[in-house]
């Protein structure tokens, strides 16, 4: 992570209307989706006396959209904070997030990564859950970056994977290979096994909590 201090970019006007108008588009489309969620842990019961964190894929943002709107917020009565990269195309998902009810803290593991670490630890103090894509913002797709092993280190909270997966969906052809679900289509949603990074670890250690959170969001989300 790095030392500098960096000055988050902010929305334009033509990025709020565009981020409004996706906002308008996905709730459309979400009232014809038929969705499932499923909880085999409890996650949500626990939840409600003490927040989490949540991994979910880049490429899979819409999902965690309505699974924090439509389950996480409603079960457990606690708001979500997500981490946003802090370039330009950050500001605009700032203002997709906000239109969702999501808090957004402005860094990446690239770009103002301690700063963004420290104010999702104060947001964690205060009782709110977390949100993090860790193969973002640049990849490697599917990969986990270090800052979430890091955020649960120093929290002490669970890291809780998202599965999602769509009958049929649209594939973007960028990095990550960015997924739309098709309307009309049934979506999964799974939350799944809890992973707990203590607070003191060897770098081997590391490795291992690193594979073993891969290997989790691998076995609930399939490709």
């Amino acid at each position: 992570m790095d030392t500098q201090v960096v000055i988050p970019n902010e929305a334009g006007l033509g990025q709020r209307l565009a981020a409004r108008l996706v906002y308008v588009l996905l709730r459309v489309l979400r009232f014809t989706w038929r969705v499932r969620v499923s909880d085999p842990h409890g996650m949500m019961d626990t939840a409600r006396d003490r927040p989490f964190i949540l991994c979910a894929w880049h490429n899979r943002i819409i999902y965690a959209l309505f699974a924090t709107r439509d389950v996480i917020q409603p079960k457990t009565g606690r708001k979500v904070v997500a981490m946003v990269s802090a370039s330009k195309d950050g500001a605009f998902a700032v203002e997709v997030l906000r239109a969702f009810g999501i808090e957004p803290v402005r860094g990446s593991t690239s770009r103002r990564g301690r700063q963004a670490l420290l104010e999702l630890s104060r947001q964690a103090k205060a009782g709110l859950h977390l949100a993090v894509t860790p193969d973002g913002p640049r990849g490697p797709c599917h990969e986990i970056q270090e800052g979430i092993l890091s955020l649960g280190q120093v929290t002490g909270l669970p890291i809780v994977p998202l599965g999602c997966q769509a009958n049929r969906k649209y594939r973007f052809k960028s990095w990550d290979r960015f997924q739309l679900p098709w309307p009309l289509t049934r979506c999964d949603l799974v939350f799944g096994n809890p992973l707990a990074v203590p607070r003191k670890v060897t770098q081997e250690q590391r490795n291992a909590l690193k594979e073993e959170l891969e290997r989790r969001m691998a076995q609930i989300n399939p490709e």
